[in-house]
């Protein structure tokens, strides 16, 4: 894929207010981890190579293990990720495949198992790489 446009340059106030949306997540209680594995594995099911690049770099960088990241994709299938961290990944997957829907069923472990103010930090925070996922695909992004 070739660069198609710098997406920031062409259309700043929206790129402000995408950096404005981040400056609001920053101020949440989600943790590094929590917000680098929902960046990661949303990445990954929208294929975004530029955020891919980003993500599981940050992640090492805030001490995230390469096993967990070279796992992600199959997280259901290893014993590396908590209770917490499952039910934030199985919401990341099914907010990210929306036209699915998300079950009752992840929604309310997801809820149960961190409250009902973090799940909502969580969507807002699977709500915000959707949206860097779709511009950096759309645009061309590569990763350096």
């Amino acid at each position: 894929m070739e660069n198609r446009m710098n997406f920031f340059k062409v259309e700043t106030e929206g790129y402000n207010t995408m950096l404005a949306f981040e400056k609001y997540l920053a101020a949440t209680e989600l943790t590094k981890t929590h917000k680098e594995l929902i960046k990661i594995r949303a990445s990954q099911i929208n294929g975004c190579a530029f955020c891919l690049d980003m993500h599981t770099k940050d992640a090492l960088k805030y001490g995230e293990t390469q096993q967990r990241i070279f796992t992600l994709s199959a997280w259901r299938d290893t014993p590396f990720f908590t209770k917490e961290e499952q039910a934030i990944l199985a919401l990341t997957e099914e907010v990210t495949q929306i036209s699915n829907h998300v079950s009752d069923k992840t929604y309310s472990d997801a809820v149960t198992l961190l409250g009902e103010k973090y799940v909502a930090q969580v969507i807002m925070a699977i709500i915000a790489i959707n949206g860097w996922n779709r511009i950096a695909i759309t645009t061309g992004m590569q990763p350096e």
